[in-house]
């Protein structure tokens, strides 16, 4: 398949104050385009066409000569996810019932949710992601955080929540205070009902 750069769901000003039109403008016309105009460099001649973008993105995973496009086709995943992670006037803790019963279970209420979930994005050294996905071996629902482009469904994770922590997605609007940006997107941004529609879908699994 061709990667192509998705549309903001929401106008640029949508989520000010808490992420401003100029953070977006570059993170996602500049930072995200690029990901896609370098993954489709990379995946020419390679005869993946009929592959789907996860397929793809696990396949260059598993093979070490394909480090640089998976950096890429990461990137775009993750970042097709992270647009609908959040909208205007989102975050706090009011979700479907379902997901908070899930979380309150696995992981010890709400408010521990959102303490290990900024926590592991405060301790993601350098660039990286920090997550909220289902163990696919489990069915439990857990916290974690990877590096550069990584994200839980190479690690046999399903991803239900992520938030970027590259300082292209906080610089602009927050400086290096990367705990005020994470709190705000936790408390402001967060789309639950993306959440819950993707809690709902249950684990999914991609053969390399």
């Amino acid at each position: 398949m061709t990667l192509t750069l998705p549309a903001l769901p929401y106008a640029y000003e949508s989520l000010g104050p808490f992420m401003s039109r100029e953070t977006l403008e570059f993170h996602h016309d500049k930072h995200h385009k690029a990901y896609v105009d370098k993954g489709n460099e990379l995946l020419v001649g390679l005869g993946w066409d009929q592959l789907s973008l996860e397929s793809m993105m696990v396949k260059a995973f598993a093979d070490p000569s394909k480090a640089g496009l998976f950096n890429q086709l990461g990137q775009h995943y993750n970042h097709i996810h992270f647009w609908n992670w959040m909208k205007g006037n989102g975050g706090g803790m009011k979700m479907p019932q379902a997901l908070e019963k899930k979380i309150t279970e696995d992981l010890g209420g709400l408010d521990a949710f959102r303490n290990q979930f900024i926590q592991a994005g405060l301790t993601q050294f350098g660039s990286g992601w920090c997550w909220l996905s289902i163990n696919n071996a489990t069915g439990k629902l857990e916290i974690s955080k990877t590096a550069n482009g990584e994200n839980p469904l190479v690690h046999g994770k399903t991803p239900i929540l992520g938030c970027d922590v590259w300082e292209h997605s906080y610089y602009i609007d927050y400086r290096n205070a990367r705990q005020k940006y994470l709190e705000a997107f936790v408390d402001n941004l967060i789309n639950w009902d993306y959440v819950a529609e993707l809690f709902e879908k249950g684990p999914v699994s991609i053969a390399a």
